[in-house]
């Protein structure tokens, strides 16, 4: 069974290091660009309003140059290929799809559109770890837990919030939680956070939410609110798949260019929209009693993140969905405030609406709980955050069976991200570990040394080498019926497939699955270095008994 390794941990520190200076690099990347044409940093109102339309129309202009001489392919990037890559690849991502995502992550969170950091964060930590693990020859399945170290880090680099970078690690990336792979992604994420703390300090950038305030009287309105949140979540969720849906036919460029000219003339009309979330949540803090004016910021943002998102604007999604979910909780507290009347903070309910949005949106509910949390340095607010994520999940799950936006993403853009129950059970166990190393070699042996030496040879197994012109074969040789006696006819001899000592015990059943019987010989570096074997018997006792036998 897969057990915790002291080498992968130091592995994840190093790669968390690694992810989180790439994190820096990338913020300090934006903010210097933005230093060009703006006077504060994130703040659009000061441009003119023909400023902020032409602004993204520039900056996709610029995303689509660089993608032009990479390849436009090479474009895809951010959580759900992240999640793709973790599947079909381990989390090994090529060069391009990283390049592409930072030059084109830094020019998109500069222009304007409505994206967050983390989306480029988690591609950027998990493209490094993987890159790490491959470099050094990891089993695949252990470049998987490594990549998802990688993630951990980006994320508490972006939001300073370890614990739940972890949670959204376990909850969203590999959705299952094991003591083997915790650990890992647990150091990987608190190295993140030290040294993303030591350049830009402690703070979370959202010290509005410092002194929040909820009692027992709040409970009902937190519920209502919820049940507001999970509608809207679902709305957020489904109209995203739509646009994705439509428009996934049309090139890449007539797409960036209409999320562009979106973004513009939202941006030219509701400027607080356009960017990072911090000023349209201290926006909607500043105007709290203007239920209009909130609710237009509210809708400006909403179509601006799905159009960027959907249409393909490198970025993350996560950013704009606290914006949203922050915007909606004010807007809520309003709206509450007219059926209930009451006493209502409007941070407080904004703090709710982020969780209670985010929650429903990426079917997180934990990852949720604990950002909000680490966010307001405030562990009383776990009682109303849990009422206001269980109404929104339980709204968004049962009245409109939502999921997270993350697999909506994949299963329409038809990306794989699921693995059969027994494929993805043998995932986790790399061959190395799995494999028998007790065997002799012959070569070309006649039929009397073959049953000879299998029925000399108690624990060792015998492989038969075969030289051909252009290599070796290798086959597995055993007695067809063992108990009984060795005449030399009833030997058979299976032809063995090559497994690179990478491989998992995933790609040994696939080798193995037809003909049921024989075994692989595992390699390092050439075929004719044979390290070991594994028979079909042995991975049929792991799936019936949950362990492996000698």
């Amino acid at each position: 069974m897969p057990k915790t390794s002291w080498q992968l941990c130091l592995l994840a520190i190093l790669g968390g290091a690694v992810s989180a200076l790439l994190v820096i690099v990338f913020t300090l990347s934006i903010d210097l660009l933005q230093q060009f044409y703006l006077t504060k940093l994130g703040d659009y109102t000061s441009l003119s309003g023909i400023s902020r339309l032409l602004l993204p129309i520039i900056g996709v202009c610029a995303i689509l140059l660089f993608a032009w001489l990479t390849g436009y392919h090479y474009l895809r990037a951010g959580i759900p290929f992240v999640l793709h890559r973790l599947k079909v690849s381990y989390g090994i991502i090529p060069f391009k799809n990283t390049l592409n995502q930072f030059v084109g992550g830094v020019i998109a969170l500069s222009t304007g559109f409505s994206l967050g950091k983390e989306g480029p964060a988690v591609h950027l930590g998990a493209a490094c770890c993987g890159y790490l693990g491959s470099k050094l020859h990891l089993p695949f399945n252990s470049i998987r837990t490594l990549a998802a170290c990688g993630v951990a880090a980006g994320i508490a680099a972006c939001f300073n919030t370890p614990v739940a970078a972890v949670i959204f690690v376990m909850e969203v990336i590999l959705r299952e939680y094991k003591v083997h792979m915790f650990i890992p992604v647990m150091l990987a994420a608190i190295v993140g956070s030290m040294i993303t703390q030591s350049f830009f300090g402690p703070s979370h950038g959202l010290e509005f939410f410092s002194n929040v305030s909820l009692g027992p009287e709040h409970y009902l309105p937190l519920i209502l609110l919820g049940a507001l949140l999970g509608c809207l979540a679902s709305a957020f969720n489904h109209q995203l798949v739509l646009i994705i849906k439509h428009f996934q036919r049309w090139h890449i460029v007539t797409r960036l260019l209409i999320a562009a000219v979106i973004t513009g003339t939202l941006g030219y009309f509701a400027p607080y929209a356009m960017g990072i979330d911090s000023s349209a949540i201290s926006f909607s803090l500043a105007n709290q009693d203007q239920l209009s004016v909130l609710f237009l910021l509210l809708l400006a943002k909403f179509l601006m993140t799905i159009f960027a998102i959907g249409l393909g604007v490198p970025g993350g999604i996560v950013g704009p969905i606290l914006g949203i979910g922050a915007i909606a909780g004010t807007c809520g507290a309003l709206m509450i405030m007219n059926v209930l009347p009451g006493e209502y903070a409007a941070s407080d309910f904004a703090l709710m609406g982020m969780a209670g949005f985010m929650a429903a949106t990426l079917n997180a509910p934990l990852a949720a709980l604990l950002a909000v949390v680490e966010l307001s340095n405030q562990v009383e607010l776990i009682v109303p955050a849990m009422l206001s994520i269980a109404s929104s999940c339980l709204v968004a799950g049962q009245f409109f069976r939502n999921r997270s936006v993350f697999l909506m993403q994949l299963d329409v853009l038809k990306l794989s991200y699921r693995k059969p129950p027994i494929e993805s059970s043998l995932q986790k166990i790399g061959v190395t570990g799995a494999m028998k190393t007790e065997f002799d070699l012959l070569e070309n042996p006649p039929p009397e040394a073959i049953a000879r030496v299998l029925t000399s040879a108690k624990n060792k197994a015998l492989i038969i080498k075969k030289p051909r012109q252009t290599g070796c074969e290798y086959y597995f040789a055993e007695f067809n019926t063992p108990n009984q006696g060795p005449p030399a006819e009833t030997v058979v001899k299976h032809k063995m497939t090559p497994l690179s000592s990478q491989e998992t015990l995933a790609e040994a059943y696939q080798a193995l699955g037809e003909q049921r019987c024989g075994a692989v010989y595992i390699y390092h570096r050439t075929e004719d270095n044979i390290l070991g074997y594994i028979t079909f018997e042995q991975i049929r006792r792991y799936l019936l008994e949950g362990k492996l036998r000698s």
